[in-house]
């Protein structure tokens, strides 16, 4: 396949990532079986291959209906289309899925900012204090002072010591 045959692209413009089709293929494997670097480059080849099949059948499809934008009902046409309908619902509950856990990630966003807004000095003190806390932390639980805590003991000491 000559790097220029996907229009106007270079073959790594079109690409998906390799680590992460790698974990994929290796999932869908019994765990004794070994896939050589050639054929999982095949593999994501025909990945890059297969989604632009689709894209193009959907973008088709969404044409022939007068819309401008694909919509999952054209990808889904698009599939029956291609002789893929056997997948059809299976595509269609992981797009329900998706759209459930997309809506549930932005509940809890809203819940998240729907709380009231910090001022400035209230953010940089809850930074501190999460810095002090990471600070223990990395000193095996050992309270570290920094340069403005010591300061700060220093003036209640002297403080102390006037009492």
């Amino acid at each position: 396949m000559d790097p220029m045959d996907i229009v106007g692209k270079s073959k790594e413009d079109a690409s998906l990532p390799k680590a992460t089709m790698t974990k994929i293929i290796k999932e869908m494997l019994p765990a004794d079986v070994r896939v050589a670097r050639d054929a999982q480059d095949l593999l994501i080849e025909c990945c890059v291959e297969f989604i632009n099949l689709i894209s193009s059948e959907s973008n088709e499809v969404c044409n022939k209906e007068d819309k401008r934008t694909i919509a999952p009902e054209h990808v889904l046409k698009a599939l029956q289309i291609l002789g893929f309908g056997e997948y059809v619902e299976e595509v269609y509950a992981a797009y329900e899925q998706h759209k459930y856990e997309t809506m549930q990630d932005s509940q809890r966003s809203v819940k998240m900012n729907s709380g009231a807004e910090m001022t400035e000095e209230e953010a940089a003190a809850e930074q501190q204090r999460m810095f002090a806390e990471a600070r223990a932390r990395m000193n095996g639980g050992v309270s570290v002072p920094q340069p403005d805590q010591e300061q700060q003991g220093d003036d209640t000491q002297q403080s102390n010591l006037q009492s």
